[in-house]
C-alpha cells in the first residue's frame, strides 16, 4: 500500500472520516513523499528530511482517527504516543527515547508477518509430517515377513492412508501429545520496570539463557497441535537476525509517530510547581524530531528519516508557546475546523461504521431490526451540535453519549421484544432526549 498516490490516500479516509480536508491533503502528500523518497538515488536520499505535521484542532474533530486510519492504509511501522506520559530525564517516568524503542517493536511485528507469509508454505508442510509422525509412530523395529504387522510395506500403507485422512481434514478431533516448551517468567527487579526506559535491556532474553527450559508435553487435539506445531516451525524457520535488521532498517525509513496532547507539555507559569518537567520534555523531544541515534536491543535507530505527526486541542497554550527550536521541526501547520450540525449528520450516515450502522447491527442480534428515519438523524444531529455549543465542545465522541442515551431503553427490552422493526424518528429522539437536553446543569452530567 506504500505507492498509493494521495488522492487515492484522502479517498481511503474519507470513508472513515468526514470533513477535515486540509488535515487529510497533508498527511496524503506527507505518506506519499516518503514513497518518492524511496526512488531517489542514495546520494540524494540521505537528505530529503520528512517535513512534519502539527494538526490543531478541538478534541473530538478527527486528529486521533486520521492517524489511526493513516497507521491502518500503509505499511509502515505506526505508534501514539501522548506527550502528557513523558518527563524530563532525572525525573521518575518514561524518557522520550521510549517511543522510538516502541516504534522498533512495532516494525518487528510487521517485518515478522511479512517473514511468517514467506515461510508459510514449508511451515505447514512440516507441521503435517509432525503429525503424521505422531498419529503413525514408526515402530522400533521392522519385521521383514510381508504379511507381518510391523513390516515396512504395512507400515508405509498405513502412514500413505492416515495422511490422506490428514490432508482431508477427518482427523481433527484425534487427540496427540505435544512437547510444549514454557518461557521462563521474568523477575520485575524494583526501578528497571516498564516506567524507567534508561536501561533498554532484553531481561526475559538473559532470564532464558540462564534458567533451564521448561519442557512439558501436553494432549491436545490435531486441530489445537496444529496451531502450536505452526508457531514452532515459524520460529525455526525464520532468522531473528534477519527480522531485526529488516525491522530496524523499516523504521528508520518508513516509521511514524503520532504525538499527541502537544500542547500540554507547554509550561503554564513560567515552569514552576507541577509543570516542572514539561519544558524539559519540549528540550528532550528535540533531538528525537531534529535526528539522532537511539540505542534499542536490536541495534541503534537513527530517527533522521522518521516522519512525525504532531496534535493538540490548543485552549489554553497556541503554537507560539512551545520552544521556538520544536516549533521549527514541524513546518507543516493544519488547522482542523469545529464540527457543524451538517458534520454530524454525515458522521452519523456517511462513514462505513457510523454509529447508525453499528446499532442497527447490535440490535440485530436480537432479531430487532432498526431503522433510522431521515429526520431522526437531523434531530439527533441538533442535540449534539447544541449540547456541545452551551457544555464542553467533545466533538464526534458527544454522539457516543447521545446514542447510548436514545437507545438505552431500547438496549434493556430489545432481549423481551420478540418482534421485527422499530422505527425511529424525530418524535421519538425528541421524547427520550428533549428533558435531559433543555435542562443545561443536567445535560453536564448526562449528556
Amino acid at each position: 500500500m506504500n505507492d498509493l498516490t494521495p488522492r487515492q490516500i484522502v479517498e481511503q479516509l474519507d470513508r472513515h472520516i468526514v470533513g477535515q480536508a486540509d488535515a487529510k491533503r497533508a498527511v496524503a502528500i506527507a505518506i506519499r513523499n516518503r514513497w518518492r523518497r524511496q526512488q531517489l538515488d542514495e546520494e540524494l536520499r540521505k537528505e530529503v528530511a520528512p517535513k512534519n505535521i502539527l494538526m490543531m484542532g478541538p478534541t473530538g474533530v478527527g486528529k486521533t482517527e486520521i492517524a489511526r486510519r493513516l497507521a491502518k492504509l500503509t505499511g509502515a511501522p505506526f505508534i501514539k504516543v501522548e506527550a502528557t506520559k513523558y518527563t524530563e530525564v532525572g525525573y521518575y517516568g518514561r524518557d522520550v527515547e521510549s517511543m522510538v524503542r516502541e516504534l522498533v517493536e512495532n516494525a518487528i511485528g510487521i517485518v515478522r508477518e511479512a517473514e511468517q507469509a514467506n515461510v508459510e508454505e514449508e511451515a505447514k508442510r512440516r507441521v503435517d509430517e509432525r503429525l503424521l509422525d505422531m498419529l503413525a509412530p514408526q515402530p522400533n523395529t521392522f519385521d521383514v515377513g510381508v504379511d507381518s504387522p510391523d513390516s515396512p510395506e504395512r507400515y508405509q500403507r498405513t502412514r500413505e492412508k492416515i495422511k490422506a485422512m490428514l490432508l482431508a481434514g477427518e482427523m481433527e478431533q484425534r487427540t496427540v501429545e505435544v512437547q510444549v516448551e514454557q518461557k521462563a517468567q521474568a523477575m520485575m527487579i524494583p526501578g528497571m520496570g516498564p516506567g524507567n526506559d534508561q536501561m533498554d535491556f532484553d531481561f526475559q532474553g538473559m532470564i532464558d539463557k540462564i534458567l533451564p527450559k521448561n519442557v512439558s508435553r501436553r494432549e491436545m487435539t490435531v486441530a489445537e497441535a496444529r496451531r502450536v506445531l505452526f508457531e514452532q516451525e515459524c520460529e525455526a524457520l525464520i532468522n531473528q537476525e534477519t527480522v531485526n535488521a529488516k525491522a530496524v532498517e523499516l523504521a528508520e525509513n518508513m516509521g511514524i509517530i503520532f504525538l499527541d496532547e502537544i500542547d500540554k507539555v507547554v509550561a503554564s507559569d513560567g515552569g514552576r510547581g507541577a509543570d516542572v518537567s514539561r519544558q524539559g520534555v519540549q528540550r528532550d523531544l528535540l533531538p528525537i524530531v531534529e535526528g539522532t541515534t537511539v540505542q534499542t536491543r536490536y541495534g541503534y535507530v537513527r530517527t533522521d528519516h522518521i516522519l512525525f505527526v504532531a496534535a493538540g486541542a490548543f485552549h489554553r497554550a497556541k503554537p507560539s508557546d512551545l520552544m521556538p527550536e520544536l516549533q521549527g521541526r514541524f513546518p507543516i501547520r493544519v488547522e482542523l475546523n469545529d464540527l457543524t450540525k451538517d458534520d454530524f449528520v454525515r458522521i452519523l450516515t456517511e462513514p462505513r461504521s457510523a454509529l447508525t450502522k453499528q446499532y442497527s447491527a447490535l440490535m440485530e442480534t436480537e432479531g430487532v431490526q432498526v431503522e433510522f428515519l431521515p429526520d431522526a438523524l437531523e434531530t439527533l444531529a441538533s442535540y449534539a451540535f447544541q449540547v456541545n455549543q452551551s457544555t464542553q465542545n467533545i466533538g464526534a465522541r458527544r454522539l457516543y453519549t447521545i446514542m447510548e442515551r436514545l437507545l438505552e431503553e431500547l438496549s434493556f427490552e430489545a432481549p423481551d421484544m420478540k418482534m421485527g422493526k422499530v422505527q425511529i424518528n424525530a418524535a421519538y429522539v425528541r421524547e427520550r432526549l428533549e428533558e435531559v437536553t433543555s435542562n443545561e446543569d443536567l445535560s453536564k452530567f448526562i449528556l
